[in-house]
């Protein structure tokens, strides 16, 4: 891959979690495999005034650990191209002093007007910053391309959604602006769409008329730890559904694109959002789930309840776990269910898609049934990445007993090929202009118009319970009625990609 132009990236956050968690590293590993510009610099932004060598020595401890720190990688040259200014970012006035400060850095390195801003921010900081930066002509593209990361979440509904959209498109360009969803950095994200298009054998079967179902499971074993007061204000749906889950679903469902570009892709996954078919306010109580961890001894060790947490309302009614069923209303999906559920305090983390293709049209050996007639497709996101496919064999002996058996591949076989981080690939994609793996204003506002009507009957239907799952366990058992046949339940995955069962640990 080649190099992106030279550039400046300013991190607005640039001393919080986010940053030099995720980040800084991924620059880091991008320096390390050669694919940042031949000269750029880092300018990280806050409220509390340190020098750069203060700032630099953070750098370096964000990076002790990291795959370039543990190979011996010489990490002066990096550090040394990061820079401090702090200023309040909530004030207009502020900003007079960056513009004077980039060009500053601009002649040192001899970069030119090529800037990258990356809000790492709280959201209600969304809407100021890039209004500030037009102000001072930092959008300006007249001596160098102008671009702007904004981290989700994007909007707390559609109308906040809409009104930040609108507040942004005011002074900055559609193509200026970068929605970051890093579900879609993910290598195995990206492999859905070589999965489907570069396999005949996978792509006539992949509709309705062979598919019964389509499963999509993303399972943490964390609760909430210290994010009690973010996390009482968001829920699993906004959290988890309304970008990271939708987004897969996208991928799974979408046609296939003209062409592999930003462009067409992005207007296949845009069609999969419209083509959600709506759930009235009052489907809402048999399509969408919610639940709330309880405490629970798992292995030996209590671990105590959402309400227990801190920062967490006593009387909290947010959502730790969500599970939907939807339709998609085209042609290729007409009639196949959607299931979607995401939680916390789960049993195993883990992510992943699974395609439940039909059965056979008659059973021809004693004992089979629907469960082992159906074969599946399992996409694993996270971890022990890869792909399984489950299909039936006969069993060695007398008669014709069969039995589900896997095949299976790991992206960890491919030892010689470094899988990296989602962050190194959507932090290159940006620098070089590429918004493939961005999400574009109409996608988001697709997706919040679908959820819309479960957040409003959520929060204003008191009938509609908020069903309590004991930490440890797959969540309520009352998501188990969303799957129709009685005898189809969700997959229990384990750790390993070849494993199921409802009892994988925690």
């Amino acid at each position: 891959m080649e190099r992106p132009d030279n550039l400046i990236i300013v991190i607005f956050g640039g001393r919080g979690d986010l940053a030099m968690r995720k980040i800084v590293p991924a620059l880091y590993a991008l320096y390390n495999e050669n694919l940042m510009p031949e000269r750029f610099a880092v300018v990280a932004t806050g409220r509390t005034g340190v020098t750069d060598e203060a700032y630099r020595k953070e750098v370096r401890r964000a990076l002790a650990g990291s795959e370039g720190e543990k190979s011996g990688t010489n990490t002066d040259e990096f550090v040394a191209l990061f820079h401090y200014i702090d200023f309040d970012t909530s004030v207009t006035g502020a900003y007079k002093r960056l513009p004077d400060f980039l060009e500053m850095i601009s002649q040192k390195f001899s970069i030119g007007g090529n800037l990258l801003f990356y809000l790492s921010v709280p959201p209600d900081l969304y809407g100021v910053i890039p209004r500030n930066l037009a102000l001072q002509g930092l959008n300006n593209e007249g001596d160098g391309w102008k671009r702007m990361i904004i981290e989700k979440p994007f909007g707390y509904d559609y109308r906040s959604a809409e009104k930040l959209n609108r507040t942004l498109l005011e002074t900055w360009n559609e193509n200026q602006i970068f929605r970051i969803d890093h579900y879609l950095g993910k290598e195995t994200v990206q492999n859905i769409l070589v999965t489907r298009f570069s396999n005949g054998i996978f792509e006539p079967l992949w509709n309705r008329n062979y598919v019964h179902h389509v499963e999509i499971t993303s399972s943490e074993t964390l609760g909430v730890e210290m994010r009690g007061s973010y996390y009482e204000g968001s829920g699993a749906l906004r959290d988890m559904v309304q970008n990271h889950l939708l987004h897969l679903v996208g991928f799974v469902a979408m046609e296939p694109p003209s062409s592999i570009d930003s462009t067409s892709i992005r207007n296949e996954l845009v069609k999969v959002f419209e083509s959600l078919r709506p759930i009235s306010s009052d489907e809402v109580h048999r399509t969408a789930i919610r639940g709330q961890y309880t405490g629970a001894h798992v292995r030996g060790e209590w671990l105590k309840g959402y309400r227990e947490e801190a920062n967490v309302d006593p009387a909290s009614m947010t959502e730790t776990f969500a599970a939907l069923k939807f339709n998609i209303d085209n042609w290729r999906w007409g009639g196949v269910p959607f299931y979607l559920r995401t939680g916390k305090r789960l049993p195993t983390r883990v992510t992943e898609a699974v395609i439940h293709f039909k059965p056979t049209p008659h059973y021809l050996f004693s004992g089979e049934s629907l469960c082992d007639g159906c074969n599946q497709l399992i996409i694993r996101i996270q971890p022990d990445e890869g792909l399984l496919l489950k299909f039936g064999m006969k069993i060695p002996g007398a008669g014709f007993k069969v039995k589900n058996v896997n095949m299976d591949f790991h992206y960890s076989d491919l030892a010689a090929e470094r899988i990296p981080e989602a962050y190194e690939r959507l932090l290159y994609d940006c620098m070089k202009g590429d918004s493939t793996l961005y999400t574009r204003s109409d996608a988001v506002m697709a997706a919040w118009k679908f959820l819309d009507p479960i957040i409003e009957a959520w929060k204003n239907d008191s009938s509609i319970p908020v069903y309590g799952y004991p930490a440890g366990t797959w969540g309520p058992e009352r998501a188990d009625d969303l799957i129709e046949e009685s005898e189809l339940t969700w997959r229990y995955p384990c750790k390993n990609l070849a494993e199921d069962g409802v009892y994988c640990e925690l």
